[in-house]
């Protein structure tokens, strides 16, 4: 059980305008969905997914590197690497059973015989959508231990968009549904408060000693 006490302390040391911030964040944030990128080449395609993980509001995002290790671009990411949660992997094997452990289907973004078009996409289903490498796309693991196949309609000569475009053109869409429904997407008040702490904590200057004082303290 976290010690809201010592979270209302803490809490002192952010400027209203963070505290504010915080409170209207967090209410926005979910679980619900979630995010994979299977080994992508290119550093500033990750950042931005991650950044678009947080103007959406998807909480975690699962990097996979088996091949291709990087780290994130603080400049594309924006500040974002503070306030989503990164997960990392070596295989994509230890990815797809980590995420199915948490309940999420695998979604395949990616034409396939049996893809479904963004429109259709069933929302009420934890999902976890995978992205491929710029050029190569998703692993056959993937193809073969997904439960859903996922498409973004394109009638141009283009066949293909950025994964970070193609990202947000599905985030937008998925997060934009969910909170139009009644499904229960926010996080739950223990993650909530957990995420205060750890947002607080990559605020706060001294964060450690600040907490060890409040323990001498009380």
């Amino acid at each position: 059980m976290q010690d809201l006490k010592l979270l209302e302390y803490l809490e002192t040391f952010l400027t209203e305008n963070r505290k504010e911030r915080f409170k209207s964040v967090l209410p926005n944030r979910t679980k619900h969905f979630t995010v994979a990128t299977e080994d992508v080449y290119q550093l500033h395609n990750t950042s931005a997914v991650m950044r678009t993980c947080d103007v959406f509001g998807i909480q975690e995002l699962n990097i996979v590197e088996e091949v291709n290790s990087k780290s994130i671009d603080r400049e594309i990411a924006m500040g974002a690497q503070k306030w989503v949660d990164l997960n990392r992997f070596q295989s994509i094997s230890d990815c797809i059973k980590d995420v199915k452990a948490e309940g999420y289907q695998i979604v395949a973004t990616t034409p396939h015989v049996d893809d479904c078009e963004l429109i259709d996409f069933d929302i009420t289903k934890k999902s976890c959508f995978f992205f491929g490498r710029e050029s190569q796309g998703l692993s056959q693991q993937v193809i073969d231990q997904a439960d859903s196949f996922l498409k973004i309609p394109m009638v141009g000569f283009t066949e293909s968009l950025n994964i970070s475009v193609s990202a947000a053109i599905i985030l937008q869409h998925v997060t934009a549904q969910l909170r139009k429904s009644d499904i229960n997407w926010q996080l739950t008040n223990e993650e909530i408060i957990e995420k205060r702490f750890d947002w607080i904590k990559k605020t706060v200057k001294d964060y450690d000693a600040i907490v060890e004082r409040y323990n001498a303290d009380v």
